[in-house]
């Protein structure tokens, strides 16, 4: 049986639009230089923006910092696609 970690309350801290630190992170589902899809404690985060980078991930305690230009954060809730889901329709389009 798989062990799911949950995180009690989630933290989101973003200075100059140039790094945020979330916690409350339990899985990263994709990333690239332009966005990120998080999993988290309280739903799905989709972060989008320009040169991202990964800096930090600690699975332990749930902490993950990105730096770049940060352009939109969204919570999503359920009604939006991830990533994977638009990424194997454009396979077939």
């Amino acid at each position: 049986m798989e062990e799911k970690l949950t995180f009690g309350s989630q933290e989101f801290r973003m200075i100059d639009r140039a790094s945020v630190a979330i916690s409350g992170i339990s899985k990263i589902i994709s990333f690239d230089d332009e966005e990120f899809l998080l999993e988290s404690n309280m739903g799905n985060i989709h972060l989008k923006g320009e040169n991202l980078e990964l800096l930090k991930l600690d699975t332990n305690d749930g902490n993950v910092k990105i730096k770049g230009k940060i352009n939109s954060f969204t919570y999503l809730d359920g009604h939006e696609k991830l990533k994977e889901d638009s990424f194997i329709t454009k396979l077939f389009k």
